[in-house]
C-alpha cells in the first residue's frame, strides 16, 4: 500500500503527554459533530465545543441535532465509551486537546456576498487566550483565501508568545447523507503546514483514518500544500460542482424550446469518460448550506483580491440555478391553465402538495432549498400549500411557516390539484401513482428532480411535465 504521505514524518510527542493527540472539535454543527463523533469511533479522545447550550445538552445525551444515517448509533456508543464529551467551556477544551479543529460556520455576509469570518474569529480568539501550553489550531471550515494567515495573527495576539501555538489548514468535503463515510473513508485529505512538528502531530491525528485505509486495503490520498492552496481547494470543488449542476440545468432549458429530452442528453454526456454521468442529473437545482454561499463567497474574495474577472461565469451560475425554480412555477401554472400578469401567475384556489423540504434526500437541511423556495413561490401566488418530506418537516416549519405541512405523503397529495415533487426521496421515486391517483383532485405533477418512471404515470393516467423533458 502505498503510504499517505510522500514520506512519513517523524513520530511526535503529543503536548498533552497522551498516546495519540486529544482531539477537539470547535463548533458542533453538521460538520464538527460530524467530525467529532467519527474520530472518537476511530478511537481518539474527543471534546465537541460550542457556545449553544441546547446543542451540546442534546448531544451529550446521545441526541445527532440533524439527520445524518448512521450518525446516532455511532454517537451513543462512543459517550458510552467515554471517548467523547461535549462542553460549553472554552477553558476545558483548552485544558483538553493537542489538536484543535475549527468547524464553525462561515455564513454569506448580511451586507453582500462575502463569507461571514465572526465565528472564526471569535472561536480563534477566545481558545488562544485559554491555552496553557502548546497546541495545534487546524482550520476546517469554509472560508476566503487568506484566513488561515488571519488566523495565525490572531493566535499572535491572543497566545501566550512563549506557548508557540501552531496553525494548519486542512478542509473538509462532506456530502449530507454520505458523511460519516467521507469522514472515515475520504477519497483525499489536504493538509497544509508550516513545521515539521505540526506536518507530525497532524499526521497523527489522521492516523486513525489511515490505519482504517490499510485494514480495508485502501489508499488514501494526501496533498501537502500550502495555506492558500489549502483554502482554494474547497470553494474551487464547489464552484466545479456547482457549474457542471447548472450546465446541464441550461441544457435543460435549450431542451425545452429545441424538443429535445434532458434527460436522455445527460445520459449521452455521462458517457464521456472525460465528463462522467455525476451531477449531470437536471431538475430544479441545488441548494443547502455550501454551494451557493460558497460561490458567492468565492466571487467577492476573488474581486477583493483583483481577479474577479476570472470568475464572472459563477453569477451566470448562480442565475441559471435560480432560474429553476421560477419554471417550477411557470410549469405549474401552465398545468392549471393560469395565466401570468405582471406579477405572475395567479394560483389562487389551487390546492398544490409539494413533496420534499430539503435540499437532498437523507438529510434535515432546508438551508437554501429549492424545494422550500418553491413552495414559498407558490404560496406567494396564491395556492394552498402542503408540504411533506421525511425528515425536514420540524426544520421546514421554522424556515416557512405560512405554508401547510402534512404528516405523510398521502395527505399531502389528498384533494391536491397539482402535486411537485421537488427532493428525490426514494419514497417518492417508489409512490405508486395508481394509488395516489385516487386521492388526487387531478391527475397533474410537475417532476422538478426527473426522478419518476414518466411512462408508469402517464399509464396511470396523470400529465407529467419534467424540466428539460418533453410534455408527457
Amino acid at each position: 500500500m502505498t503510504l499517505p504521505y510522500a514520506s512519513q514524518p517523524a513520530p511526535v510527542t503529543p503536548p498533552s503527554g497522551a498516546a495519540r493527540p486529544r482531539l477537539t472539535f470547535i463548533g458542533t454543527g453538521y460538520l464538527g459533530a460530524t467530525y467529532a463523533i467519527c474520530y472518537a469511533e476511530l478511537g481518539y479522545e474527543v471534546i465537541g465545543f460550542d457556545v449553544d447550550v441546547d446543542k451540546i445538552e442534546k448531544l451529550g445525551k446521545g441526541e445527532v441535532p440533524f439527520h445524518e444515517p448512521g450518525l446516532d448509533e455511532m454517537l451513543r456508543r462512543n459517550l458510552a465509551a467515554g471517548r467523547l464529551r461535549f462542553t460549553t467551556s472554552y477553558q476545558e477544551t483548552a485544558d483538553f486537546g493537542d489538536v484543535h479543529f475549527i468547524c464553525v460556520g462561515t455564513p454569506q455576509r448580511a451586507s453582500g456576498l462575502g463569507a461571514d469570518l465572526t465565528y472564526v474569529e471569535a472561536s480563534v480568539s477566545n481558545l488562544a487566550q485559554h491555552l496553557s501550553r502548546k497546541a495545534l489550531i487546524v482550520g476546517k471550515s469554509t472560508v476566503p483565501v487568506g484566513t488561515a494567515e488571519w488566523v495565525e495573527q490572531l493566535v499572535a495576539k491572543h497566545a501566550r508568545p512563549e506557548l508557540a501555538v501552531e496553525v494548519a489548514w486542512s478542509p473538509e468535503f462532506l456530502q449530507e447523507g454520505f458523511a460519516v463515510d467521507d469522514v472515515m473513508r475520504p477519497n483525499r485529505i489536504v493538509v497544509a503546514t508550516k513545521t515539521e512538528w505540526s506536518n507530525s502531530l497532524l499526521h497523527a491525528a489522521h492516523k486513525g483514518v489511515f490505519d482504517l485505509a490499510a485494514t480495508e486495503d485502501r489508499e488514501v490520498p494526501v496533498v501537502s500544500t500550502d495555506f492558500a492552496t489549502a483554502e482554494l481547494v474547497k470553494v474551487a470543488a464547489n464552484s466545479f460542482l456547482a457549474t457542471k449542476i447548472s450546465f446541464i440545468n441550461a441544457m435543460a432549458e435549450v431542451c425545452e424550446v429545441a424538443g429535445g429530452d434532458i434527460t436522455q442528453l445527460a445520459r449521452a454526456l455521462g458517457y464521456d469518460p472525460r465528463i462522467g454521468n455525476r451531477f449531470l442529473q437536471s431538475g430544479v437545482g441545488f441548494g443547502g448550506g455550501c454551494l451557493p454561499k460558497d460561490i458567492r463567497a468565492f466571487q467577492a474574495r476573488a474581486q477583493e483580491l483583483g481577479a474577479g474577472e476570472a470568475l464572472r461565469f459563477l453569477h451566470e451560475v448562480d442565475l441559471i440555478n435560480l432560474r429553476r425554480r421560477q419554471r417550477v412555477l411557470n410549469l405549474a401554472a401552465g398545468l392549471l391553465g393560469r395565466k401570468f400578469g405582471p406579477a405572475g401567475p395567479d394560483l389562487s384556489g389551487a390546492r398544490i402538495a409539494v413533496l420534499g423540504a430539503t435540499f437532498k434526500p437523507n438529510s434535515d437541511d432546508v438551508r437554501d432549498a429549492p424545494a422550500l423556495a418553491v413552495a414559498g413561490m407558490l404560496s406567494r401566488a396564491g395556492a394552498s400549500v402542503h408540504v411533506y418530506d421525511p425528515q425536514g418537516m420540524e426544520n421546514a416549519k421554522r424556515a416557512l411557516p405560512e405554508v401547510e405541512y402534512a404528516k405523510s405523503m398521502v395527505e399531502a397529495v389528498t384533494d391536491a390539484d397539482l402535486v411537485c415533487v421537488l427532493t428525490e426521496w426514494a419514497e417518492f421515486r417508489n409512490a405508486d401513482p395508481v394509488a395516489l391517483g385516487e386521492v388526487a383532485a387531478n391527475k397533474l405533477i410537475v417532476d422538478g428532480r426527473n426522478c419518476l418512471d414518466a411512462t408508469a404515470w402517464k399509464s396511470a393516467g396523470w400529465t407529467l411535465r419534467a424540466l428539460g423533458r418533453p410534455t408527457v
